[in-house]
């Protein structure tokens, strides 16, 4: 396992929250990618955050802009990500955080990843499972 990392989903502010944190935690911009830049171009506007990694001392963040438009409760925007680069214990992860929850995306491969999915385990607790593509 790569480790576990916070992954927070913002209603169109992703940008506004990264030049944010940048100020507010000195945070270092890593990695950001638009949807307009992804192949799934036609899930958002252009310009939002597909995906975004920031430092944070010896930590980093992830995010994005959620695909999803709709409001959810307070505090129901953050994640905890998982980073594998194997497959089939990805799949054993997501099958044991997944019994007695809620699957929100089935574990599948994606255009960056051998293996992604997101689920709710039993305590409500969401979960991404990302396995990266073989190199």
């Amino acid at each position: 396992m790569l480790g576990v990392n916070p992954y927070i989903a913002f209603k169109g502010t992703c940008r506004e929250a990264i030049e944010f944190y940048k100020a507010a935690l000195d945070a270092e911009v890593l990695f950001v990618h638009t949807v307009g830049e992804s192949p799934m171009a036609d899930m958002g506007p252009a310009q939002n955050i597909m995906h975004c990694t920031i430092k944070v001392g010896d930590s980093t963040v992830m995010m994005c802009d959620d695909l999803d438009p709709r409001p959810g409760p307070e505090g129901s925007n953050i994640s905890l990500a998982i980073g594998l680069n194997d497959p089939e214990r990805a799949r054993v992860l997501f099958d044991r955080l997944s019994a007695g929850g809620t699957i929100l995306m089935p574990l599948g491969k994606t255009y960056w990843a051998e293996a992604f999915g997101m689920l709710a385990d039993r305590f409500g607790v969401k979960w991404m499972i990302n396995c990266e593509a073989p190199k």
